[in-house]
């Protein structure tokens, strides 16, 4: 009896521990490629680009979050909790890199809709998807 209860209780703190290595809460940690994958797909279905601007746009994506997940190491490595605002910063420069880029592969209207449509359903959301509170 007292073997069952222990193996019960190992099994079950394997699974915990396991689970919580899969990923930090609600959002795992996704490559550049996986993203720039969903970035791709957005862009294909809303503005048909020919292969060659395609290409361009997942580079400047590819780069952009290459670069985001290196900054955001450094950042990380410095030791202790990062600082928000350093994030920030750093983060919205990337941004800025990356929308130059993309205006000389998108359009006016395009890059507006990517502003203002498309980037911002490329977020995570916040809360618990799919379940209360």
């Amino acid at each position: 009896m007292k073997k069952n209860i222990f193996t019960l209780a190992v099994a079950l703190l394997l699974g915990i521990a396991g689970a919580n290595a899969q990923g930090s809460g609600n959002y795992p940690h996704k490559t550049p490629e996986e993203k720039v994958k969903a970035v791709h797909e957005k862009l294909d279905s809303a503005f048909k680009l020919d292969a060659d601007k395609m290409k361009q746009a997942d580079d400047i994506f590819l780069t952009f979050y290459k670069d985001q997940d290196k900054k955001m190491e450094e950042l990380r490595a410095a030791g202790g909790q990062p600082d928000r605002d350093a994030m920030m910063a750093a983060r919205q420069k990337l941004v800025d890199e990356r929308d130059t880029k993309l205006k000389a592969v998108l359009t006016e209207a395009q890059m507006k809709t990517w502003k203002d449509e498309i980037e911002p359903s490329m977020r995570p959301q916040k809360g618990n998807p799919g379940g209360k509170g």
